[in-house]
């Protein structure tokens, strides 16, 4: 979908910059937000004649590079990071259960996803989150929808397993006789 005018490269802004801003910023530090989303934009005002018919997958790989960069610039380890609390409204998976289930429950998938891989973490919020088809997360990740698949599959056995696995108790909660 080659762009040739303002008004278009307007509507595709339009069109995208909101998910583009939620992609960023559940995966860079706050300061950084408006910078990587502005420099995605610009390479897509740059790239406006290559542009696909669907640029949304294409803006999220270009955010994603972007935050690498800036990753890289600043010397951090972490190669993602993925803010959980930061998913919004109700959720219709608890019913109607009490308010401290719904807590404990969040509070065991923090730790179960803070402590997958940052690799782990990307794959599964793009599912999750982006709501990308398998086809458009692997553009985003630059691999192949196979390996895409292959992927997300591990992803889920190995945040299920962390869900599954059961806390280690405490010293001072085990009974002593």
């Amino acid at each position: 979908m080659p762009i040739h005018t303002e008004a278009q490269f307007t509507e595709v802004y339009r069109a995208h910059y909101e998910d583009v801003l939620r992609f960023v910023r559940r995966r860079a530090h706050p300061m950084n937000v408006d910078d990587i989303v502005g420099e995605t934009f610009l390479a897509a005002w740059r790239r406006r004649s290559e542009l696909p018919a669907e640029p949304r997958p294409w803006l999220f790989g270009t955010a994603r590079r972007a935050m690498l960069n800036a990753q890289r610039g600043m010397r951090r380890r972490s190669a993602l990071v993925v803010h959980i609390g930061q998913s919004s409204g109700p959720d219709a998976a608890y019913g109607t259960r009490d308010m401290a289930a719904q807590v404990d429950d969040r509070l065991e998938l923090g730790a179960a996803w803070q402590g997958l891989a940052p690799a782990d973490q990307e794959v599964l919020a793009l599912h999750v989150w982006e709501e990308l088809s398998a086809r458009d997360a692997a553009k985003v990740l630059g691999c192949t929808r196979a390996a895409y698949a292959m992927r997300l599959t591990r992803a889920k056995r190995r945040l299920a397993a962390r869900l599954d696995a059961k806390a280690p108790v405490p010293p001072a909660l085990v009974a002593t006789r």
